[in-house]
């Protein structure tokens, strides 16, 4: 065994979490600022974060007999929480049916189906993630549920994903010995967010929800088409109460996507356009800051993902 290397695990799934920190070095506020860290939660085993909310959803909802042996699974999904519960689903044995669309990458939509999930397309309008779109793989969903009798994970609505996603604020207080001054994160199903500031609010850090500019929501506008995947689904999430953040900011898409190639070229560090956006706002909260004090974010997911699309065409 390699010296400093992790001890042998019995299944994939006890290798989610645990992901490392990394403090940029390249990508900076142009005038001082505080420093920047990004948890690389796309080494996780389906390169994503939903690890540990598909996780924690179907484990959970095992152990209160809600999800029995062997029985059906059912969510709606752009592709890294579908790909992430055929992941559990297939150590555990629970067939899976995800609702998806064509507006997400081929690349997902091969994931979930390599790790034997049996999909449902519902058409998009020219490719984008419009306001419409998740209500309507959502009542997809909803009559596999009701009609098939498949469990539904409804992770817009569950509060596992919710503990799921706490495990990591619980390694950002052990990895910074005690919580950083600013996390930011982008909001889809708001699960993460909420996660990380049940542990590290309480400990004085400073909480702020991103969203694509294009869809505006949370800081008062109105919802609009866009390509982040995975993030600005148009409305506020349920899960994503007020007292949970402090701060709501925006940043337009197309300073994600170039944030997402810098930090391939500059960082080494390959992630998607939700990454980049991520990145992009802690670039924006850190320039008002001290130079002594840490901004956190996360790498959501593998830029592996993006590569039949053109977030990295031609660059």
């Amino acid at each position: 065994m390699t010296e400093g290397a992790p001890p042998p695990v019995s299944s994939v799934l006890e290798a989610i979490g645990s992901t490392p920190l990394v403090l940029l070095e390249t990508l900076r506020p142009e005038k001082g600022g505080a420093r920047i860290y990004v948890k690389l939660e796309y080494l996780n085993p389906t390169g994503s974060y939903k690890d540990r909310m598909a996780k924690a959803m179907i484990e959970l909802a095992e152990a209160r007999g809600e999800l029995l042996p062997r029985a059906p699974v059912v969510e709606f999904t752009g592709g890294s929480t579908g790909s992430s519960l055929a992941l559990v689903c297939a150590v555990k044995r629970h067939p899976l049916k995800v609702v998806t669309s064509d507006a997400f990458s081929k690349e997902k939509l091969a994931t979930m189906r390599a790790l034997g999930a049996e999909l449902v397309i519902v058409p998009s309008e020219g490719g984008r993630i419009t306001p419409d779109l998740v209500p309507r793989m959502r009542e997809v969903a909803r009559k596999i549920h009701e009609e098939e009798g498949a469990f539904w994970t409804n992770q817009f609505h569950n509060h596992d994903a919710v503990e799921g996603y706490s495990t990591i604020g619980r390694e950002l207080f052990r990895q910074l010995d005690g919580a950083p001054e600013v996390f930011v994160g982008a909001v889809g199903t708001g699960g993460m967010l909420v996660g990380v500031s049940r542990m590290l609010k309480r400990h004085g850090t400073r909480i702020v929800a991103l969203e694509p500019a294009e869809t505006p929501v949370l800081t008062g506008g109105e919802p609009g088409a866009h390509h982040v995947e995975g993030v600005g689904v148009g409305f506020v999430p349920p899960l994503l109460d007020s007292e949970f953040y402090d701060e709501a900011i925006d940043v337009p898409e197309t300073t994600a996507r170039e944030t997402a190639r810098r930090l391939a070229r500059e960082e080494g560090l390959f992630a998607g356009t939700s990454t980049g956006l991520n990145v992009a706002g802690a670039l924006r909260v850190a320039a008002g800051l001290a130079p002594e004090a840490r901004v956190v974010t996360v790498a959501v997911d593998t830029g592996l993902k993006y590569l039949a699309g053109d977030l990295y065409e031609g660059f």
